[in-house]
């Protein structure tokens, strides 16, 4: 026989506002709360609008960009939602329109008097200020929260109202928090405190299921010792049995021990009468043995002192001895150095004999041609000629002193100049570490370790490698440096960047570990983007640059910020260029910086209909510690070079 089935359950009551009283329609098919009427004025893409929505299912169908989530953050915000839960901005003036200075929301609810409606406006500006007004009366926003709870909207409840941003946090609710948020929107209080009742109910349950089965097993282990116990039992017995017959075992044992100690002392006193025996013959032969061992003993030590005096008599000898040789030794040497002085000697009288002989005849030769000279007269033209020449010359010595003086000076500045350029040269190598700190502070923890790994293996690559790609950006401008960071994503200032295939295949390899990213170039080594032209139209714009122009890096590196950024196609321009934003779009310009705001242009995929997004700008924080240093790398070392060679030419003319 088939078990009866279960009677169903009971028919809910239909459901009933905060006051009790069940929400009925009225003629016009309208039920207390609804919204019978929505106007807008300079709300974000809307100059006004005045829409009057059904009683019932409301359908809003348009294109990309026509407008429809506009609405809906009209309805949510005039009913005193937060900015942040719709997921477009952090404040009211994000949705007042560009251009205008402040906008407005009213909404018309249908209330539970018939014939009346309750009007809430909501008064917006650029100034982050709202102003709220009920019935056309100036009131608190309190006031307005109290009316709308009294009509159970919810907004902050994702059951109600589900915005295009917060899909994905609806999804990610659990099905506990689904039903949770439905039972606060059906509208009955009672549903979450029963709910929870229930909750805490099954708590109970399934506690007391749980001690049920700790007391059960609790019980089984208490048999399980009980009967352990009494095994325990029987064998303490058996043991108090063998523990009475160790008692009278151990009253026996002094006993035995007594009669074995007995038979041992009878055995060491035989042995001890015939161990004095043995010592007394001993002791004889000892008596007989000393006489000649103590003559022994005298005599050796007779021989002995004899031996000590012996040696010392033999030591002084060897003194004397060595002292003696050192004497003829030193004799010797002053004999050959005094024979080697007179064989000196002999040879410098022989010397000074044949130059005086020299001399004589020199002395002879001289007096018989002094006899055939006449008489000299002194070349006074000569010598005035030769005393303004050596004049000439002291003044010639005197400038060349004066210059080398200035040159001297001028070697001296160089040289200062030079310290201070090494100085600069060591700053820069900091720039490195400075930037690397700097990646490290972004989130790539381990991007040093990876850098010096580079840096001390660069025999092992085919290629040029570069990186990362922080280090070899350079930017002269602080604001450029701001838009260079924002525009290109963070993962690309970390990364290395190889030319071929093999090199990045070990750089993979290797850099695993840090979590450095890795990017491969096979392009060649010029720039790929088109060059910059600035049209008449983009001037009178204030469109002056584009981002690919405003810093320096290697081809390589270029490229890849290029390609993976799309920096080519950024351009820059003044605050005029601001005020003008709405005309820049129409030059084809999708992506645009300026010093306060960067605007993007995107065009829908199917509708063609375009929208624009505004965001602030802010400055750098990666390429801040570098900014300091004007001069790049290269011309510092060309300058240095240059005085260098400017030094070497200065020391030769010295020398000279």
């Amino acid at each position: 026989m088939a078990p009866a089935r279960a009677a169903k359950r009971p028919k809910l009551e239909p459901s009933t506002s905060a006051a009790g009283a069940p929400h009925q329609r009225g003629d016009d098919d309208y039920v207390p709360g609804n919204i019978v009427e929505i106007e807008l004025c300079n709300f974000m893409t809307y100059d006004r609008l005045v829409c009057r929505p059904g009683p019932r299912l409301n359908l809003v169908v348009g294109p990309n960009g026509s407008g429809k989530s506009s609405l809906v953050c009209a309805i949510a915000l005039a009913l005193a939602a937060d900015p942040a839960i719709l997921g477009r901005a952090a404040s009211v003036r994000a949705f007042v329109k560009r251009g205008e200075e402040s906008g407005h929301v009213r909404l018309s609810l249908r209330s539970q008097d018939q014939g009346r409606d309750i009007g809430i406006t909501r008064k917006i500006d650029t100034n982050n200020k709202s102003e709220w007004l009920l019935d056309g009366a100036t009131v608190p926003k309190k006031d307005i929260i109290d009316v709308i709870n009294k009509f159970n909207i919810q907004i902050n409840n994702l059951t109600q109202f589900l915005p295009q941003d917060r899909v994905c946090e609806f999804a990610k609710l659990t099905p506990i928090q689904l039903l949770e948020e439905t039972e606060k929107a059906v509208g009955d209080p009672n549903l979450p405190v029963q709910h929870r009742q229930l909750i805490e109910w099954s708590k109970e349950l399934r506690n007391l299921q749980v001690a049920v089965k700790q007391k059960e097993q609790t019980l089984n282990n208490l048999k399980a010792l009980n009967a352990e116990q009494e095994k325990d039992v029987q064998r303490v017995r058996q043991r108090d049995k063998l523990l009475k017959k160790a008692e009278l075992m151990k009253k026996k044992l002094p006993w035995l021990k007594y009669d074995a100690k007995k038979e041992q002392f009878q055995k060491v006193q035989e042995e001890e009468k015939i161990f004095k025996k043995k010592m007394d013959d001993a002791a004889k032969i000892w008596q007989d043995a000393k006489a000649p061992i103590e003559g022994l003993k005298k005599e050796k030590t007779t021989i002995t002192s004899s031996m000590k005096k012996i040696t010392n008599q033999i030591n002084q000898n060897t003194n004397k001895r060595r002292e003696v040789t050192d004497d003829e030794i030193q004799l010797s040497a002053r004999l050959k150095t005094t024979l080697d002085d007179i064989e000196h000697l002999k040879r410098h009288e022989k010397n000074l004999q044949q130059k005086i002989s020299k001399a004589k005849e020199g002395l002879a030769a001289a007096e018989r041609e002094f006899q055939d000279l006449q008489p000299y007269e002194p070349p006074r033209d000569e010598m005035t000629q030769l005393t303004n020449d050596i004049g000439h010359k002291i003044c010639g010595i005197n400038d060349l002193k004066q210059r080398r003086k200035e040159k001297e000076w001028q070697l001296s500045q160089e040289r200062e100049n030079l310290r201070k350029c090494s100085d600069r040269l060591m700053q820069m190598e900091s720039k490195n570490n400075k930037l690397l700190q700097a990646l490290q502070r972004a989130g790539a923890e381990r991007i040093n370790e990876a850098y010096s790994w580079v840096q001390n293996n660069k025999n092992m690559f085919r290629g040029e490698v570069y990186g990362p790609v922080l280090l070899e950006v350079n930017v002269q401008s602080k604001t450029h440096a701001g838009y260079l960071e924002s525009h290109v994503p963070n993962y690309i200032w970390r990364s290395f960047i190889t030319q071929n295939a093999s090199d990045r295949d070990l750089l993979v390899r290797q850099l695993k570990q840090y979590g450095t990213p890795i990017l491969n170039y096979t392009g060649g080594n010029s720039i790929m983007c088109e060059p910059l032209n600035i049209t008449p139209e983009m001037k009178q714009l204030g469109i002056t640059s584009r981002l690919d122009q405003e810093f320096d890096a290697p081809p390589a590196v270029k490229n890849v910020l290029i390609t993976q950024a799309s920096v080519d196609q950024s351009y820059i321009g003044t605050n005029q260029a601001d005020q003008s934003a709405d005309d820049v779009v129409k030059l084809g310009i999708n992506d645009l910086w300026t010093p306060r705001n960067h605007y993007r242009w995107t065009r829908s995929r199917y509708g063609g209909h375009l929208s624009a997004n505004v965001d602030s700008i802010y400055p750098s924080r990666l390429f801040m510690c570098g900014m300091c240093y004007d001069l790049s790398l290269d011309k510092l070392f060309d300058y240095m070079v240059n005085l260098c060679l400017m030094l070497v030419r200065f020391s030769c003319r010295r020398e000279c």
